[in-house]
């Protein structure tokens, strides 16, 4: 089959990685990238350290609103569409590069398969929340990570075309965690010892947004014991000027690692600070002690084992529950598969008849 794999932003090139390796030993792929993310260090990097074929299609797109971002990206996406002539369309995720994608194959009658199918944090106040429903319900192909993931779409009403190959994040992980400890010299660079330090990040509008929500984070993370690295992301810096936010001096503000660099420093955190949802997850995979920076989460597992826990912008949870970090070792499981998750996307691709 022609399968047309659509890319945007940095999760999503993690999870492209195995998958695309697997589809080419059977398909043929185009490979889209919408150049939602286009910073050197949260795109093209990727693309190297992960032996991610060069896009065929760079759209270009960069930032804006979500309206105006996912507009251009729906437009340029079905003219890509109607030149190539896909048989399925694959995205990836909850951006709007993925809804955009997912909307212009559908509109244009082409099969669409969802990596990551069926997450739900169940608040709509998340724009990410908004872009999973709709692709889910306009999927004709959907990858569930978790038996959660299933249960959740069997309540919306989607049972047709659900598959649980497990989670790419898996495969990712297994392949590059010994690449990223041979290769990284991030530890060193920053003088830092295994488990002697947090890992943080934070770019969600939630907390970016609400000037206080901002102040609480970086106020708990100046009481903490460790050293944080916190690689910010480009929103996170300008809001840091915007609100007159000076980091402290055991808060080491540094620019978005490349990928490996990443790698290595969440596996050696004492434990990871974050509103990212791929890091939580990354973080139970890795049994790295999780402490997210939000109400709520798509990745209920890891909360459910004992490795997440959620504080939200309370400065007070924020400090007990990292300082807890670490302590007596927990269950671990492999609710997010074997390593073999790309393998069976692959294989479902290629018995598909619409």
């Amino acid at each position: 089959m022609k399968v047309l794999s659509i890319v945007g932003a940095r999760p999503q090139f993690v999870k492209c990685a195995p998958v695309s390796r697997e589809v080419r030993k059977v398909h043929e792929e185009v490979l889209v990238h919408t150049g939602q993310h286009y910073d050197y260090l949260l795109s093209e990097v990727f693309f190297r350290d992960l032996g991610i074929p060069a896009p065929d299609y760079h759209l270009e797109i960069g930032s804006g609103s979500h309206g105006v971002q996912t507009g251009r990206m729906l437009a340029a996406i079905e003219e890509v569409i109607a030149k190539e002539e896909p048989e399925i369309v694959l995205v990836y995720g909850d951006t709007n590069s993925t809804l955009a994608g997912a909307l212009a194959a559908a509109k244009m009658h082409v099969p669409v398969a969802h990596v990551e199918a069926g997450l739900r944090s169940f608040d709509r106040r998340m724009p990410e929340e908004v872009n999973r429903v709709l692709t889910d319900h306009c999927s004709d192909i959907l990858f569930c990570p978790t038996a959660t993931a299933v249960r959740n779409l069997a309540a919306e009403g989607v049972t047709a075309g659900v598959h649980l190959p497990g989670d790419v994040m898996v495969d990712a992980l297994r392949e590059n965690l010994p690449l990223a400890r041979e290769r990284s010299t991030a530890l060193a660079d920053f003088g830092l010892s295994p488990k002697g330090y947090f890992l943080a990040t934070v770019h969600r509008a939630g907390n970016t947004d609400d000037p206080a929500a901002l102040r609480a984070i970086m106020e708990a993370f100046s009481r903490l014991d460790a050293p944080v690295i916190f690689p910010v992301h480009p929103r996170t810096r300008k809001k840091f000027a915007e609100y007159g936010i000076a980091p402290a001096a055991n808060v080491r503000i540094v620019e978005p690692f490349p990928y490996f660099d990443m790698l290595a420093l969440l596996s050696g955190a004492r434990a990871v600070l974050t509103d990212s949802g791929g890091v939580q997850k990354e973080a139970y995979i890795l049994e790295v002690p999780c402490v997210t920076l939000r109400e709520n989460t798509e990745w209920v597992e890891t909360v459910e084992d004992g490795w997440n826990v959620l504080v939200g912008a309370d400065a007070d949870q924020i400090v007990a529950e990292a300082e807890k970090a670490g302590g007596a070792r927990l269950p671990h499981s492999a609710r997010f598969g074997d390593g073999h998750a790309a393998e069976r996307i692959a294989a479902i691709i290629a018995e598909y008849e619409p």
